[in-house]
């Protein structure tokens, strides 16, 4: 046993890679692009992001915000990664994507203790430790293995990302550049003043503005357009994380409207008035030339994107770079099947990181290779000096419940009949005894315990 094995190359197995290379361990990591590729993924790269460029909030009063701190200190290797790649997105951390994933990729590609073998791994080596870090798109083959290793059925959900288009098609007539509420338009301030204002200002989004007319001629395209069929999947079961626009439409006519197309902070420049509604596209590479439109992740045809996408004002000439996608994601029932390492309870050797354990995000998934890569250590150091597992439950890393990266894992290990894919949240820490009204206050100590928790930790 001389090396540890992760099968996957993308968020969790590059870290979980990482962080194990980092300790002196061999790796062999098997990834199976480019020889073939899943129905999301296009590029050869390791880390590809297929969905949103966006990492969320950076802000340690938001939940994600908070973890990706915590791995910051923690000493995560993808998270500064993230941060050397960004891209302007006001208070979030929005990458290049291609930047991203070839930078990790750099990184792996160069770590003396990292052999990358690009194949697919069908079946799960038993006299190995193992990380299977295969994402939410597993392969057929490996998880009909997956599913006799871990005795129980496969849980299903979709997932769906949104188009991108060239920042040169945009209308700039009708687009402005600005961020919701610093470019809203104080009371009694001159609209010359204001535009002056908002042009020093250094903006992160591109916003489309659309009145009532525009806006309900759009929607009722936008419910009544052909989508793709679904028949072929075995479930139909949609995460509220990643809804396509044409479902969340279909809930009411103003639902989109207190959604992704929220007026609320903005002034169109045209009228000097909040718009009826806003469509935002935020900047998706460094070179700022492509802009996905936020919020729109869809399962319409093609067809159907370009011709409902045309109507909103500012797009009518928009050059497509990629359509909007909707794809099957799979999880394993980790609250009956991991413990809070990851690691399999009737397998020990076995560990599980990234969406495929029920985490749902880009920073969980990072989360939980960490986890994953740094317990696999503890558990190849007791292996090689032949120690039971009793001195693995001394030595693992287990972190605070009152951190969100030790409140995720808790979250997947935990027996819960209604298990679904989670973020991160402050919903899963345990609340404080005194009531506080004022959620950013009461954010914010949530953020100074786990900071204080997390200063504690020795890795």
């Amino acid at each position: 046993m001389d090396e540890i094995i992760v099968i996957g190359g993308g968020l969790a197995g590059s870290e979980a890679a990482l962080q194990i290379a980092k300790r002196g361990i061999k790796v062999k990591l098997y990834e199976m692009k480019p020889n073939k590729f899943s129905d999301a993924h296009s590029n050869e790269n390791l880390a590809e992001i297929v969905c949103s460029n966006s990492f969320k909030s950076n802000l340690l009063t938001n939940a994600c915000g908070l973890l990706k701190e915590e791995l910051r200190l923690l000493g995560s290797c993808l998270i500064p990664i993230a941060d050397s790649v960004s891209v302007p997105a006001g208070q979030a951390l929005a990458v290049d994507r291609e930047k991203f994933s070839e930078e990790v990729t750099k990184q792996i590609n160069n770590n003396e203790y990292i052999e990358v073998i690009r194949e697919e791994i069908t079946e799960i080596p038993k006299d190995k430790i193992v990380i299977i870090a295969t994402g939410p798109l597993t392969s057929e083959k490996l998880s009909k293995e997956i599913s006799d290793i871990t005795g129980d059925d496969k849980l299903f959900f979709y997932d769906a990302a949104a188009p991108i288009v060239e920042k040169d098609s945009i209308n700039m007539k009708i687009g402005f550049f600005g961020d919701r509420y610093e470019e809203e338009r104080e009371k009694d301030e001159d609209i010359e003043d204001w535009k002056k204002r908002i042009e020093k200002q250094k903006a992160s989004y591109i916003n489309l503005p659309m009145n009532k007319e525009e806006y309900e001629k759009f929607y009722e395209e936008l419910i009544n357009a052909e989508v793709v069929n679904l028949h072929s999947f075995e479930k139909r079961e949609i995460f509220e994380g990643c809804m396509p626009i044409e479902i969340m439409a279909k809930r009411g006519i103003d639902t989109l409207r207190f959604g992704p197309l929220k007026p609320v902070g903005f002034t169109d420049p045209r009228t000097g008035y909040r718009p009826y509604a806003v469509v935002q596209l935020r900047q998706d590479n460094l070179a700022g030339n492509i802009y996905n439109i936020v919020g729109f992740q869809t399962n319409l045809k093609y067809g159907e994107q370009k011709r409902v996408f045309f109507l909103i004002p500012g797009l009518e000439k928009a050059n497509f770079v990629k359509y909007g996608v909707m794809h099957r994601n799979t999880y394993i029932n980790s609250t009956k099947i991991l413990d809070n390492t990851y690691n399999m309870k009737k397998n020990p050797n076995i560990y599980f990181a990234g969406q495929i354990t029920g985490v749902e995000g880009y920073v969980e998934s990072i989360s939980s290779g960490f986890i994953a890569g740094i317990n696999a250590v503890e558990r190849y150091k007791i292996n090689m000096q032949n120690l039971d597992n009793r001195e693995y439950e001394k030595r693992k890393k287990v972190f605070s419940e009152k951190t969100i990266i030790g409140a995720l894992t808790k979250y997947i290990s935990t027996d819960n009949s209604k298990f679904q894919p989670m973020n991160a949240n402050f919903g899963i820490v345990p609340q404080l005894e005194e009531r506080i009204k004022d959620k950013k206050k009461k954010y914010q100590i949530f953020a100074d315990r786990s900071i204080e928790e997390i200063r504690k930790v020795v890795i």
